[in-house]
């Protein structure tokens, strides 16, 4: 087993830091979301972690860690006699993001249950880490079924595996740690709320420390064992304070004053429910003890809040997560001043030996993200073409036009892929899936995940005579074993084509094209899809965004897209179909949606027209469902969009019928134009 890197060798990065040693010196804080950019020592510091954790002990031989003093009486592997056990090193358990439901909370041998009645369990990872590390690289990029799963372990402290009336349960209390970068696209809401703590983590712009990074670095890979020697007595003592501050975490008092700035806190940011209020209190009541506190300050729930809060506050995938620091400061000193002062008045210094040792630890507002750079206006010159009024304000010229903000999203109608699909969890279009209605059985092909009961007893009951079954209980073999199939829905790849010419460049027209795709933007977060952004503007189209789950990428890359000059809509179709052809190869079950957002025209090169029409028959020669936003205003319409949508075989919409409120059957349209293509 290769040497860790120590974590006190770790340079900066002083609120993961934190973070991660508040969860080790308090489990019921509810674990910690690393989210940050690649390369910023998230998976080492968890895995250092480990190494400090102290040691717990189990009973021998029990293959889910039951505790000696207290076993559970509900173990699987049990009952144990209360006694002495073994000691082991606390573990330090990763969840790949391919893993099946089964490898996370163990499977049943459903074969020697309906046979025997025997409930013959193998545990899961959710066992394996049970009082230790739970850690999940990419958290963002698991199935939301598994982490629906595995916060509920997290939050009850068990974990229930129940098939076909056979129950099992087991104790499941492990430190949840789960890394992400965004880039790769957002949790949502709901299961970022599960995460007790949040931290977000850059990379230094020191040059110094940048330099001491490297150079730690290079000394722990030539030689790992010299170099955790070398760090030894640092880690000794982090360790025995985590120890230390364990035993006195119980001691520490909650007071009236400081639950009052808690509960006054939470109100003022408008967080939903009340699970950041009990997290708050339990990071402020570890952030004590951690400081060798016996009662929590007004400081206390401040560093609470920047640890707690900011993950809650986000309500869409464009929100930039954060607090405002002086409102924070604010709530405290009203909250405290309600109740006469006491516990501080939010403007006491903090303790150099409290959070975060006094080597600077943490706490401090996550970076935030300053959003897409604003464009350079200076050359700004130019009429748009395409023969709509120029927008007040726009400098008289000829060639690119500024950025336009996007108009307020809306709900939008749902646009689906026709026919099954067999594609990754979702909510978009009809597909086979592992959950959802029972559509029928078949026989396993490789494990059983999913019985059908029915479909197994009738299969086994032509045989029962002639396997000599004599009392009550089935006979069932393993060729008798079928599989439930089941249909839900799945995630697609939506492929924006978006019309940048002078044609769209009207101030309110291309405010409104950009907030109608930001509204699809929101809602294929909300399914569970892959989005990628083409442009086409001038003389060619360019990929915006190559296809990714971060929809908050697209929106940035949206909001700063210029306009002006030509309408090449042959180019920035077959662009489109460059990308799709990649995406095929590299996901053949993630299905596309081709979502062409224009008023239809085409401008430069020769025939531009008959050449958009070719484009379009070819996406619908190989079948790709699409969709036309026409956006098209004023009171002569050419309808070039319609007959776009016509070639490529899909429907077109306007962007008022795009609203989910303005008429019905639009997706209706969208699969019967699908099955006549």
């Amino acid at each position: 087993m290769s040497t860790p890197y120590p974590f006190t060798a770790i340079v900066g990065q002083d609120d993961l830091r934190l973070g991660l040693l508040l969860n080790a010196v308090s489990p019921a804080v509810g674990g910690v979301l690393v989210r940050g950019e690649k390369g910023t020592a998230k998976s080492t510091a968890v895995r250092a972690l480990a190494a400090l954790m102290p040691e717990v002990s189990v009973v021998s031989g029990c293959r889910f860690s039951c505790d000696p003093a207290a076993p559970d009486p509900a173990c699987p592997d049990g009952p144990h006699e209360a006694g002495t056990g073994v000691s082991r090193a606390a573990r330090t358990v990763e969840l790949p993001v391919g893993a099946s439901e089964d490898r996370l909370v163990g499977a049943l041998d459903i074969e020697r249950a309906l046979s025997e009645g025997v409930k013959a369990f193998e545990p899961g990872l959710l066992a394996d880490a049970h009082r230790g590390i739970l850690y999940v690289d990419e958290v963002n990029l698991l199935h939301d079924h598994l982490v629906d799963l595995l916060l509920d372990a997290a939050a009850m402290g068990a974990s229930y595996v129940e098939r076909e009336g056979v129950s099992v349960r087991h104790a499941a209390r492990f430190l949840l740690v789960g890394t992400m970068n965004p880039e790769e696209g957002e949790l949502r809401p709901q299961l970022l709320d599960r995460f007790g703590l949040t931290v977000e983590v850059a990379a230094s712009r020191d040059t110094d420390q940048r330099v001491e990074v490297v150079r730690r670095r290079l000394a722990y890979d030539d030689d790992p064992d010299g170099f955790a020697a070398r760090w030894a007595q640092e880690e000794g003592a982090l360790r025995a304070r985590i120890a230390a501050a364990r035993v006195l975490l119980p001691e520490v008092v909650l007071g009236d004053g400081v639950l009052r700035q808690i509960a006054a806190t939470c109100a003022a940011f408008e967080v939903d429910g009340m699970r950041a209020d009990i997290v708050m209190a339990r990071t402020a009541t570890a952030l004590a003890a951690w400081a060798g506190r016996d009662e929590v300050t007004a400081e206390d729930v401040r560093q609470a809040a920047l640890l707690a809060l900011p993950h809650r506050r986000r309500r869409n995938p464009f929100d930039a997560p954060g607090l405002d620091e002086d409102k924070l400061d604010d709530t405290l000193r009203d909250a405290a001043g309600d109740e006469g002062g006491n516990d501080g008045d939010g403007d006491d210094e903090p303790d150099p030996d409290g959070p975060g040792g006094g080597d600077g630890g943490g706490g401090g507002v996550p970076p935030q993200d300053p959003g897409p750079e604003a464009p350079d206006r200076s050359g700004d010159t130019g009429p748009e073409q395409g023969g709509e009024a120029p927008a007040q304000g726009r400098p008289p010229g000829g060639g690119e036009q500024q950025p336009v903000r996007a108009s307020e999203p809306f709900r939008t109608k749902m646009l689906s892929v026709p026919g099954l699909g067999e594609g990754a969890a979702g909510r978009r279009s009809r597909a086979r899936t592992e959950h959802g209605r029972t559509t029928g059985a078949r026989r396993p092909q490789g494990a059983l995940t999913k019985l059908h009961l029915a479909a197994t007893v009738q299969a086994a009951a032509p045989h029962q005579r002639a396997r000599g079954r004599s009392g009550r209980g089935l006979v069932v073999r393993r060729d008798d074993l079928r599989q439930a199939t089941r249909e839900g829905r799945e995630g697609n790849l939506v492929l924006f084509v978006v019309d940048a010419s002078g044609s769209m460049a009207a101030r309110q027209r291309m405010s409104a094209v950009k907030g109608a795709v930001m509204s699809l933007l929101l809602d294929a977060y909300q399914r569970r899809d892959k989005v990628g952004l083409v442009t086409f503007r001038g003389k060619d189209a360019e990929v915006a965004l190559p296809p990714t789950s971060s929809v908050d990428a697209a929106a940035a890359r949206l909001e700063s897209l210029p306009t002006g000059g030509r309408t090449p809509l042959a180019a920035g179709l077959l662009r489109a179909h460059d990308v799709l052809r990649v995406e095929r190869m590299r996901d053949p079950s993630r299905r596309p949606l081709l979502v062409v957002v224009t008023d239809g025209r085409a401008t430069g090169g020769p025939d531009p027209v008959a050449l958009a029409a070719r484009a379009g028959r070819l996406h619908a020669a190989e079948g790709t469902a699409s969709v036309v936003v026409d956006c098209e205003s004023g009171f002569v319409r050419l309808g070039l969009a319609a007959q776009l949508a016509r070639d490529l075989g899909g429907s077109a919409v306007t962007l008022d019928e795009l609203r989910a409120d303005s008429i019905a059957g639009l997706v209706k349209d969208v699969q019967a134009a699908g099955r006549a293509a």
